[in-house]
């Protein structure tokens, strides 16, 4: 298994040994990477990621190596020169190949040809000696193998059946496919003028080699194919594969070559290419899968670690025309205070009741800041807000409402509120947004966020993994305080699990705050090895010990605490304190299983306790006379915020229904590799407008450099 990870990973032996070891004691990722940084060799989250993918990939090949031994020894066919071939397979693909013909399939017309006794048959023609194959046939005419060409068609088939199971041969296949294949569409006529299928109408008639084209391309095609407007083809160069095989395995020039060129166009035709152009197309989706996941990652990690306001006074609204605008009043902890409905849109248009409620509700429950979520009546409702003249300064800030409608009919929604309706809990989580983001979208199913390119197309087993892994990273990196954090949020936390989430929540109910981490201990089920695993991730705010409001691990309590009594002051007064805490000499306090870069992490630590790595909230504000797509115009520089990147680009608000994309081509001067080098999600950002296309409603921007 190491060496198998060394040679995906390029890691170290030794980090991926004791990394793997960790990962055997049921250590978590978050874990090893902040607190076992002396026996990984200070491998990051990613790269642990990948060896728990390595090793788990390793496991599934030896399960599955382990299936096939048994198979074949059931069959009586496991010889030690096969077993030692399966033992050495490195990937499935080889391993796959290999247990073919032994493979227990349907009912075959080679294994019919086989029960009419035409195997010898077979056997005579491969040979390649005899000269009078018609003659010879003519002795298997019996039963139900009726006249010479019936021997001779089942003589093939079981030809057929041994070239597809040559390994070098649909190797090589497989090379041409990799190096050669087309993916060519054709549109399904009776479906050409549907109104859905014209947003794939580009792939109507298309043609691009399989290993060049791009993720988002090969998921669109592949979408409208399942949809049922196009027909998809995978092609390569017939004639050149058929002379590839006839070279290989074509040695005479008698009646039996002519016998076996047509088994090898049958082979070719009804068993290799079917195959292996699938494969191909399957080994292309995958890769595409694994970008797409991979952008989709990053612009959830962003999305995650957004700018919070913090704990802040909120009055959110969830804007809405014909069924008015639901206003909820949150107050610093995200609860509920106050809710009702104001309707200055059309058709009541009641702008007056509207600003007096609001102006009203400000004072009343000293609102801080204002939360409009982005979607219908957005830019509306937003105007209406800056026309109000608020004793206090109040900061208006338009937020994201994608997944909003999710959270608001689930069941973490209906369990947190189940005395209000949808829209209630729907404006309740655009103020909760605003305050903090990471801990309302974790109660969001990952993929509803709406951040990414075709994630309902992806493997949906891979692509829930991944997001775990981010969410997962993402909340631990900031640290939870578990008397104020919900459910779903200390589900996240290295080592706790929903199970434990609830335990922690049901015990903070009937106990009340925790006071210190030993405390967490008591928790129902929370055994050594989830207290070791979470609690370093787990704050508590104003406790007993100050170290409990910080990352600094309890097992590293005693070397802080030596640390302070060394400089001859308290814990307090340690803590904070960067003058003294820069002369400490660490190599004093390096011992066996602690050494530099924990202790240089204790004291980043000590310098800035409990500081959030996110950066504060900052108000936006869209161009006002923008305010459908029929307001751009080519040459206008714009104020807009980055709502989605994908392999193509990124897309911007500017304030409207719709958003603009910068393609790829125009984020930089120079050429794009990675769009996240150049923007990243929420950024706010000057564009210039280079083209509108009302009738598409489509709208390509520029990056603009201030």
């Amino acid at each position: 298994m190491i060496s198998y990870i060394i040679s995906k990973t390029k890691l170290p032996e030794s980090s991926v040994k004791n990394t793997v070891n960790l990962l055997n004691q049921d250590c978590t990722i978050p874990f090893i990477s902040r607190y076992r940084k002396e026996a990984t060799g200070n491998l990051d989250e990613v790269q642990i990621g990948d060896i728990v993918k390595y090793k788990e990939q390793f496991e599934a090949l030896e399960k599955r190596k382990t299936a096939i031994l048994k198979a074949l020894e059931e069959q009586d066919v496991l010889t030690s020169e096969l077993k030692a071939k399966v033992n050495a397979c490195q990937d499935s693909t080889t391993l796959e190949d290999l247990y073919l013909p032994y493979k227990k399939s349907r009912k075959t017309k080679a294994e019919t040809a086989r029960k009419n006794g035409l195997e010898s048959l077979a056997k005579i023609i491969m040979s390649q000696n005899a000269n009078d194959i018609e003659s010879i046939a003519l002795k298997y005419v019996k039963n139900d193998v009726e006249t010479p060409e019936n021997a001779l068609e089942g003589a093939r088939h079981i030809i057929a059946e041994w070239i597809n199971e040559r390994s070098d041969i649909r190797n090589n296949l497989r090379n041409q496919l990799e190096r050669h294949a087309m993916i060519a569409t054709k549109v399904v006529k009776a479906k050409k003028d549907d109104e859905n299928a014209q947003k794939f109408r580009d792939y109507f008639e298309w043609e691009e080699a399989l290993s060049r084209i791009p993720s988002h391309r090969l998921l669109a095609i592949l979408r409208a194919e399942n949809e049922g407007f196009i027909r998809v083809k995978i092609q390569i160069d017939t004639e050149r594969a058929l002379d590839r095989i006839d070279n290989k395995i074509i040695k005479s020039q008698n009646a039996c070559a002519d016998q076996i060129e047509l088994a090898i166009s049958d082979a070719y035709k009804r068993l290799l290419f079917p195959s292996l152009s699938n494969e191909a197309l399957q080994k292309a989706k995958d890769k595409a899968d694994e970008a797409a996941i991979s952008i989709f990652a990053k612009n959830l990690k962003q999305l995650l670690l957004g700018s919070p306001l913090g704990e802040k006074r909120v009055l959110a609204i969830d804007p809405g025309f014909r069924s008015g605008c639901k206003v909820v009043c949150l107050d610093e902890k995200g609860d509920l205070k106050h809710n009702e409905t104001i309707y200055p849109h059309p058709p009541k248009s009641d702008q007056t009741g509207a600003m007096k409620k609001i102006s009203f509700l400000t004072e009343a429950h000293q609102i801080e800041a204002i939360a409009i979520g982005n979607g219908t009546a957005s830019r509306e409702t937003e105007a209406l807000i800056r026309r109000i003249r608020f004793k206090n300064d109040i900061q208006v800030f338009v937020v994201s409402e994608a997944g909003a409608s999710i959270y608001s009919a689930s069941k973490i929604a209906r369990d947190e509120f189940p005395n209000y309706d949808v829209t209630v809990r729907g404006s309740v989580s655009i103020g909760r947004r605003l305050q903090d983001p990471l801990a309302e979208l974790v109660k969001i199913d990952a993929k509803s966020i709406g951040v990414g390119q075709y994630q309902h197309d992806v493997d949906q087993n891979k692509l829930k993994k991944e997001l775990d892994v981010v969410v997962e990273n993402c909340v631990n990196s900031v640290g939870v305080n578990i008397n104020t954090a919900s459910h779903s949020l200390l589900s996240y936390v290295s080592g706790i699990g929903p199970k434990l989430a609830e335990n922690i929540v049901n015990y903070r109910s009937e106990n009340g705050a925790f006071t210190n981490r030993n405390t967490i201990k008591k928790v129902p089920r929370l055994g050594d090895k989830a207290f070791e695993q979470g609690v370093g991730f787990l704050r508590i705010k104003d406790g007993e010990n100050p170290l409990d409001d910080s990352a600094v691990h309890p097992e590293s309590y005693a070397i802080v605490k030596k640390m302070a009594k060394d400089e001859g002051v308290s814990l307090s007064e340690l803590i904070g304190n960067k003058t003294i805490l820069k002369k400490i000499n660490l190599k004093h306090y390096c011992t066996e299983s602690v050494g530099l870069l924990t202790l240089e992490d204790i004291v980043k630590e000590l310098e800035k306790p409990g500081l959030d790595i996110r950066e504060q909230a900052k108000v936006f504000t869209f161009n006002q006379n923008i305010k459908t797509i029929t307001d751009l115009r080519a040459g206008q520089l714009l104020p807009g915020i980055v709502n989605n990147i994908t392999a193509f680009g990124c897309f911007v608000d500017v304030g409207i229904k719709e958003s603009g994309l910068i393609h790829v081509s125009n984020l930089s001067d120079s050429f794009v590799k990675d769009v996240n080098e150049h923007v990243h999600l929420h950024q706010q950002i000057v564009v210039k407008v280079l083209e509108v296309d009302v009738p598409r409603k489509r709208i390509q921007l520029k990056l603009h450099k201030l």
